[in-house]
Order: C-alpha cells, then structure tokens, then sequence
C-alpha cells in the first residue's frame, strides 16, 4: 500500500477533492489511524464529566480503548483498558465510578493513578511495580481533555499557551454536561470534517442554524489577508472588554481559534437567537459575543458562547463511518427548567447534526459510485476544506517519514 499511497498523494490535484481512495479504501482508513489517530493530540472529553475522584470514562480509538480517570490527587489521567495481567478489559462501562480500577477476570486491583496494589497468589518473587497499567498521555486544558496514543508524544505546549487565554473566559471547569449525544454518519471521516469545514452548505440545509449563524465565507471560512472591517470591529470590542478574540491559526493548520459574531441581533444558537442559559456559564462580558470557535484537527470542534458551550468529537469507525459525538456543556449551578429548557438548548445543534449526517451520508454514497471524479472546491466557499486537505495530506505525509519531510 506506501506505493499506492505515496502515488495517491503525488497525483492529487490542489484545489480538488481527494481520489476516491482516500474516502473508501480500507488500507488508507488504517493508514489514517496509524499516523494521524494513533500520534496527533486527540480530544476526548470535557474535564467535568469526571466529576470527583474514581470518576471514568472509556473510550474507543481504532484498536485502543483507553480508561480516563480523575485520581485522588484530583489529577486526570489516561490508562490503555487492558489489565496487565491477562490483557481483560479492566472498565467495562462507557463510564462510572470506583474507589480503584479492579479487573473483573481476576481481580488484579490498580490504584487511579495505574499502580497495581494487589494481584492474588502471584508468589514471593512477584514485583507489582512491574505491572502497573500501560500509561496513555493525557492533558487537561481549560477543562478540555486532550489523550494521545503515541509512545513519543508531540508537543502540547504551543496549543495550550496559544487557546488557554481564549478558554479561560468561558470556566468549562465550573460546568456540567446538560446533554449529550453521540451519531454514527455513514461516511468517511474525512467527509465529516471536509462538511463541517463550510458553510457553503448551509443556506440549503440548515434552516434552524441559518436564523443565527452567518454563511459569511469570511466567518465560516480561514482568514487570508486583510480583516474585514466587520470583524475586526467585532474582535476589538471583545478584546476590550477583556475576551480574547482575533484569529489564529496554527503554522502547520492543525488548529485555529477566533471569537465570531453571530448574526446580527443573535445571542445563541436559539430558535428565537436569545440565550439559552439564565445562568451562564463563563465570563462573557455581554450576551452577543458571538461564538468562540476553535478547531483542532484529527478531532474536535467546538462553540463557546456566553450562556453554554458545545463541544464535538470525531472518532473513525470504518472507512466509510464516523462516530459524532455532541455535548452541551452549562453552569454546573444552572438549573435544568429553571435556567434552562433543555429542548431549547439543543434543538438547533440536534436538527443541524442530523442534517449534516444526510448531507455526508450521499456525499459518501456519490463517492461510492465508480463514475466519481475530484472536482473543484470554491476558493470562495470553501476555503476551509482547502485548508484540512491540505493539513491531512501534509500530516500523512509527515508522520509516515519525518525524515523525508525534513530533508524537503
């Protein structure tokens, strides 16, 4: 397949979508999670699901599936789900809380921070320190948890230093999950990411999300060039109230952050554009600060605004499905119908994600069809999917040989 892949990648025509490969090909789909899963910082969850000590969840990542657990010590981290006894899995449950990790086969006993107390009739020459559970590195940032499989991590510091003034405002340590829900969309992962990098879209699919969301290419696209006079009015009077808010991208495009209005008298992503929250959650220094939006690329996207926040995470099934997760995070003090109706909340981002799983399910299904050709994307349009094809194809090339990139 590195022959196959390495002439794919040669022959791609910038400016056009990928070859039909890249989208359906089972080779390729492994090849994207041995060098872009299993070695990228991958989002996972909002810190505050794990709520006190001995507080899990577990999650699936190609092969891996790794427990996250706040210790004792207050402290997250994150272990491969596999006792070092027999290899069992030791959490069975998407989430929950123990006192210490326990192996249901044997019962090998682990301490929350991996450390192996006890394992029955090992005999005097056992040395438990020896078969502690298999770290996974893990990075809390403003709240967000961040995991990567990799036995040589890249840097997180760069990431975090650059987001964590822009996180800090909106307090995601001080919230609760209000909902969540988790999709299966038939189609590439890719193909997710590629939809949700363009509005180009969305006039003619998302009637809910259009009453408060711009289809502004400026907006919705990647910067270049001058600002426009609109934003950075928007970015000035943000910035003065103490909310950082101009637009960043990253040099190798990885991740990008910047504080976006809403339309014009929109406060929320609402039926009716107001807030969602009576009690907000975070800082925000008046209601039509727009939407923080930040993506980090192989898996996250995010919206924070004034009242809540909503974070989305990208997991790859197969080559040609996706798990989309969605969580609405709120004050962890607001009151479900009190501050909020939890209908109203979320209504406008359910109704939008089912529409995005119909668009990317007959993109992928047109995609299927041997008569498929890479057409064209819209410099205009859709300057955002120009730019994740651009990151993949750099990112796969990079981490399959460093060396080579290095020498270009």
């Amino acid at each position: 397949m590195n022959s196959n892949l390495n002439a794919l990648i040669a022959n791609h025509t910038p400016g056009h979508a990928l070859a039909q490969a890249f989208y359906t090909d089972a080779e390729v789909f492994e090849t994207d999670l041995q060098e872009i899963f299993y070695k990228e910082w991958l989002f996972a969850i909002p810190a505050c699901e794990l709520e006190k000590a001995g507080s899990y969840v577990t999650h699936q990542i190609g092969a891996f599936n790794v427990i996250i657990v706040r210790g004792s010590d207050d402290v997250i981290r994150a272990f491969h789900n596999s006792c070092r006894h027999r290899g069992s899995v030791i959490c069975k449950a998407k989430k929950g809380n123990n006192p210490k990790l326990v192996c249901p086969y044997h019962q090998w006993t682990y301490e929350l921070d991996g450390r192996l107390l006890w394992a029955r009739d090992m005999g005097p020459d056992f040395d438990p320190a020896q078969h502690g559970l298999k770290t996974v590195h893990c990075r809390e940032l403003s709240g967000l948890v961040y995991i990567c499989l990799a036995k040589d991590a890249p840097s997180f510091d760069a990431f975090a230093d650059t987001v964590r003034p822009y996180l800090d405002v909106h307090d995601l340590s001080n919230a609760k999950v209000a909902y969540e829900s988790s999709i299966v969309e038939k189609g590439n992962w890719k193909l997710v990411w590629e939809n949700n990098r363009e509005c180009y879209h969305c006039g003619g699919n998302h009637p809910s999300l259009c009453r408060t969301f711009p289809d502004d290419p400026s907006i919705t696209g990647i910067e270049g060039g001058e600002t426009p006079a609109n934003l950075q009015a928007h970015f000035d009077r943000c910035e003065g109230a103490g909310m950082p808010s101009r637009f960043f991208l990253n040099d190798d495009g990885q991740f990008r952050i910047a504080r976006m209005p809403l339309k014009e008298g929109a406060e929320s992503y609402t039926l009716d554009g107001k807030t969602a929250v009576r009690r907000w959650l975070g800082r925000a220094a008046f209601a039509d600060a727009g939407s923080l939006l930040k993506f980090h690329y192989p898996t996250t996207w995010n919206h924070f605004l004034s009242d809540h926040s909503i974070v989305f995470r990208v997991t790859p099934i197969s080559p040609t499905e996706t798990e989309v997760t969605t969580k609405w995070l709120v004050n962890k003090d607001a009151v479900e119908g009190v501050d909020y109706d939890l209908n109203r909340l979320t209504e406008v981002w359910i109704a939008t994600n089912d529409e995005d799983r119909e668009v990317v399910e007959y993109n992928q299904m047109g995609i299927n069809s041997p008569a498929y050709q890479p057409g064209p994307y819209s410099a205009v349009q859709e300057s955002g999917v120009l730019q994740f094809v651009e990151w993949y194809l750099n990112t796969l090339k990079r981490n399959r040989d460093p060396q080579a990139i290095a020498a270009e």
